[in-house]
């Protein structure tokens, strides 16, 4: 195991997480402006809610005018899995793992943030709230000072660039999975497998939010089956 991390150390690790998190809040910023959001509405939306695609998602909901209770319902649904971070995390770092300041980490425990946190662990580094928290506080302000500079410059910004504002999208998700297959080993393949499975095929035929759902269970079910036998 290796000294116990600092919050520096955290910050320092957040870099990668900042430069994939910026584009995509400059592109939230700008299509919240394109949606009738004032500059400060959009800050403050990054500000309460950051929640990355869910972000998109809401912005439709409320632009929309979906019911106030269908557009909760549908967010809580597609950020469920957030609840498992914390858990995933403190079961990795052990019983002696400190959770003074969990209360404040734990709002930045994004699908990067655990991923990295995730990923620092299994390369031996012993657990730091310090640590995650210049991690989850590094994410956090570069995610509302993307929106703020999006928001900034208007809803024009990217119309000139249709392939970069199409591609953004994708950065998120892609981040997160080369997080996750940098730390993935053999015997999490049969989980992640059904997990991938479940998600494609509860997308096709129900909705995107409910294969999530889908997979995760799946995913899940299948980790505690295999854990319980070995």
């Amino acid at each position: 195991m290796t000294d116990t991390p600092r919050f520096r150390d955290g910050a320092l690790a957040a870099i990668p997480l900042i430069l994939g998190y910026f584009p995509i809040a400059f592109s939230f910023g700008v299509a919240a402006i394109r949606a009738g959001l004032s500059p400060a509405e959009a800050v403050m939306f990054s500000g309460v809610i950051f929640a990355g695609a869910a972000q998109f998602l809401a912005l439709a909901l409320v632009t929309s005018g979906a019911p106030l209770l269908i557009s909760a319902a549908t967010l809580a649904a597609m950020n469920l899995r957030h609840v498992m971070y914390g858990p995933a995390l403190l079961e990795k770092a052990g019983p002696a793992a400190s959770t003074r300041f969990s209360w404040a980490w734990g709002w930045c425990l994004t699908d990067e943030v655990f991923g990295a946190s995730l990923g620092a662990l299994a390369r031996g580094q012993r657990f730091s709230e310090g640590f995650i928290g210049g991690l989850g506080l590094g994410a956090y302000l570069s995610w509302i000072a993307g929106t703020a500079v999006g928001a900034a410059t208007g809803g024009e910004a990217l119309k000139a660039f249709p392939a970069l504002d199409a591609g953004l999208g994708f950065m998120l998700p892609a981040l997160f999975l080369a997080l996750l297959l940098s730390i993935l080993e053999r015997r999490q393949l049969g989980p992640v497998a059904v997990a991938i499975g479940a998600t494609v095929l509860g997308s096709l035929t129900l909705s995107p939010t409910l294969g999530i759902l889908a997979g995760i269970a799946a995913g899940a079910a299948t980790g505690t089956l295999q854990k319980g036998r070995a």
